[in-house]
């Protein structure tokens, strides 16, 4: 756990001294699609210095977050998990995503989608109903799929043959997941293709919304 503290005999002031410094939340974020050896997460977080992602990791083993074990032979590695104190994080996480998914916009010069975010991504914007349907979501060489059954949802990195709808998105997402632009508009755009019809993409849509951008002074 950081040194650093508040001061404070809080809830979220300790929450925040356990989780809060920088990239923190991030590497729980990618732990929370699957455990990972550590040059997956230095994979999927390329801007994080070595120094920094050992430090925190070891940070959130102290404060029991995370742990390590060594994977079965032949393979033998070490790889980084989640305890179920740890894991009680996923609800923080995507609630936190779904807040900060509206302040999006457009993909800024540098940033990447990684199959941890889009999954992530997915998850968090879930509007549970009665569709049942499945997809493949590719952005770039990043794939993940997702599999909607009423009010519940699995989605993880990899394609998924044979999915209902596959989706290619050439560009964030947002304007058609926040209602900026309809399914129709999104593809006369260039921003998205499918195999499937426009009422398809509008259901995607639908069941993967984001909250209104937040407006400016």
């Amino acid at each position: 756990m950081t040194t650093k503290t508040y001061g404070q005999y809080c809830g979220v002031a300790r929450a925040l001294e356990l989780v809060g410094e920088r990239w923190a939340l991030l590497i729980i974020r990618d732990l929370l699609v699957a455990p990972k050896r550590y040059t997956d997460l230095r994979a999927g977080l390329p801007k994080i210095p070595t120094n920094v992602l050992a430090t925190r990791l070891k940070e959130l083993e102290q404060a029991g977050i995370v742990t390590r074990r060594v994977q079965p032979r032949p393979s033998g590695a070490i790889v980084y998990e989640l305890t179920p104190y740890g894991a009680d994080l996923d609800q923080v996480v995507l609630a936190l995503g779904r807040w900060g998914a509206r302040s999006l916009g457009e993909l800024r010069p540098g940033e990447i989608a990684t199959a941890e975010t889009l999954v992530m991504a997915l998850r968090s914007t879930f509007e549970p109903g009665d569709v049942k349907a499945t997809y493949e979501l590719r952005f770039g060489e990043v794939v993940v799929h997702a599999i909607v059954d009423g009010e519940s949802l699995e989605s993880a990195p990899g394609p998924l043959p044979a999915a209902d709808l596959a989706i290619e998105a050439y560009a964030p997402l947002s304007p058609l997941l926040n209602g900026e632009l309809d399914a129709k508009a999104a593809l006369e755009a260039g921003i998205v293709s499918t195999n499937g019809s426009v009422a398809a993409l509008a259901r995607f849509a639908k069941l993967f919304r984001i909250g209104p951008t937040p407006a400016a002074d």
